[in-house]
């Protein structure tokens, strides 16, 4: 008899100590859902470099960057990890928490080994385009291996909490939004001029879509691109008229004004705004309408939006680094980003959304405009480096067979053709490596066996290790002198692992989020990490970062 009292007791007991702790957990998990933002945006601004923050600091206002690092935490001395600094793989990694080593996005394209051709970081032929009748749609993140923290709010949230993912770019939208997306949402120039998806996510466009796509928002940006304040007080840049911007077709010289509906049939129709700043205000307009159209941030459940403004990157491109046409453009983002967050305070609530803002890349200076200062800098001559290559695969293997393809500076063997010439991989890879590192402006080689055995802490040997994907990158890597580019003579471009295309702007702003700055090194693949820790969800299923617990505040 006191056995079975002891016994029920016991059961008793246990059973209220299951319940309670039960109530524990659920009084957790109630506490976090009501202490979390309703709405979390992440901002990517392709191509920015950190200094123009500095740089460009006193002319901005004082509602966009001002306000969000005089409101929010500065990380200055924020960093890629990895090479190479593309667009693909830098989106990737920002909403991933980890490297192309892990998530797969070796570059915005790339040579597919196994199918022996090159493919598009988010092509697709399995899907269809949703919104116009060009493969302009075709497109999905399945080349993508691992979640973003957008799908872990998804999961947690038993897939309540909404992501959006927005971009003048498809694959600015789509690898943030990750695979559990609702939607994502590109530009689509052309003749159309509309915003359009893909059937991975939908099969038609929302009718919030297709009526801003019919209001003609787009249309109204085709008008004379000048500067937003008088030229003359743009000190922060080089001379309008200079040997080292691209410009338009159609315009004997790269200097304001530009009319753009003038010049737009000769530069792509609509896909002309891709290269001025209406591109990110249209992009800009269009983020606040999925706000209305996809009631974000209206509940307790945290929804996500990414946003990518891509017209930084095309500009940059075309103009270079130095131009007056790029400082132009971060005025006018300034602009657009005061009317982000502006919007933000009104219909999510000031103090209820949390935002980070960062890029997927920086930009070099324009080679032939360094060397006219003095700094070591130049073009590469692939013509010349092909050649020579060539000439050396048939002295030394009798063929040029054993070679398939160059691309990414990767050299890719024909690894079948080795095996039947009876050659030994490893030795070929040497060859090749010990053979490239002669050659002028290659600055390091590695073969993909060295990628794959020895681990590589530090200098540019481990961003290339973070970036080397065993299945996906080739047999040899190759790095080039700083500052030495295979680009035209005009405009910037990116992808090396130096401070000019690694350090970019991380600013976190709003909920959760401690005022402050650092100096502290801070890595890309951090940023997933610290809005998981910031939500209470799972990281990333490949995330590598860590949680940046100094720009968190939980009180």
């Amino acid at each position: 008899m006191i056995k079975n009292t002891f016994s029920l007791f016991f059961v008793f007991f246990f059973c209220l100590s299951c319940k309670t702790q039960n109530q524990v957990v659920e009084k957790e998990m109630a506490h976090i859902m009501a202490s979390n933002p309703k709405l979390v945006v992440g901002i990517v601004v392709d191509q920015m470099r950190y200094d123009y923050l500095t740089r460009f600091y006193n002319k901005f206002g004082e509602g966009g960057f001002k306000r969000m690092m005089r409101e929010g935490f500065n990380c200055k001395n924020n960093h890629f990890n990895y090479i190479p600094t593309y667009t693909g793989p830098g989106h990737t990694s920002v909403y991933t928490g980890t490297t192309p080593k892990y998530h797969g996005i070796i570059g915005n394209h790339w040579y597919d080994k196994e199918i022996k051709k090159t493919v598009y970081c988010a092509g697709d032929d399995a899907v269809q385009s949703v919104g116009t009748k060009s493969a302009a749609g075709q497109m999905s993140p399945h080349r993508m291996k691992t979640t973003t923290f957008a799908d872990e709010n998804r999961l947690f949230t038993q897939m309540r909490g909404k992501t959006i993912g927005i971009s003048i770019k498809d694959r600015g939208a789509i690898l943030p939004a990750g695979h559990t997306a609702n939607a994502a949402y590109w530009f689509h120039g052309s003749k159309e001029g509309h915003w359009i998806s893909s059937s991975f996510y939908l099969n038609d466009l929302p009718n919030w879509v297709k009526d801003f796509n019919a209001s003609k928002t787009a249309e109204s940006y085709l008008k004379v691109w000048n500067t937003l304040y008088d030229i003359d007080s743009y000190t922060e840049s080089g001379s309008d008229l200079n040997t080292f911007e691209g410009g338009f077709k159609g315009k004997e010289t790269a200097t304001f004004p530009y009319d753009l509906d003038a010049l737009k049939e000769e530069n792509g129709n609509f896909d002309i705004l891709k290269t001025t700043p209406y591109g990110n205000s249209l992009t800009t307009d269009f983020a606040l309408a999925a706000l209305d159209g996809e009631q974000l941030g209206k509940d307790a459940i945290t929804d996500v939006l990414t946003i990518s403004f891509s017209c930084t990157d095309y500009i940059g491109h075309n103009f270079g680094v130095n131009s007056k046409e790029v400082e132009d453009t971060y005025l006018r983002l300034d602009k657009d980003l005061e009317r982000l967050l502006a919007v933000l305070d009104t219909k999510v609530g000031k103090g209820a959304y949390t935002v980070f803002l960062t890029a997927d890349h920086g930009a070099i200076d324009v080679p032939a405009y360094l060397r006219s200062v003095k700094i070591p800098a130049g073009y590469l001559n692939n013509t010349e480096r092909k050649e020579k290559f060539q000439e050396f695969l048939k002295a030394s293997f009798g063929t040029t067979d054993v070679l398939e393809n160059i691309s990414n500076n990767q050299i890719f063997l024909n690894r079948e053709k080795i095996k039947i010439l009876g050659l030994d991989l490893n030795e070929v890879q040497n060859a090749i490596v010990n053979e490239q590192i002669t050659y002028k402006n290659i600055s390091k080689a590695y073969t993909a066996t060295t990628m794959g055995s020895v681990d590589f802490t530090t200098g540019i040997e481990a961003l290339l290790q973070n970036g080397f994907n065993q299945k996906r990158s080739g047999d040899v890597l190759l790095v080039d002198d700083p500052a030495y580019i295979s680009y035209g003579k005009t405009g910037s471009t990116h992808g090396s692992g130096l401070n000019y295309d690694t350090h970019v702007p991380l600013l976190f702003f709003g909920k959760g989020i401690k005022k402050g700055q650092t100096f502290q090194k801070t890595h890309i693949t951090d940023i997933a990490p610290t809005m998981s820790a910031l939500l209470g969800i799972s990281f990333p299923n490949g995330a590598t970062g860590q949680p940046l617990e100094f720009v968190l505040d939980f009180n």
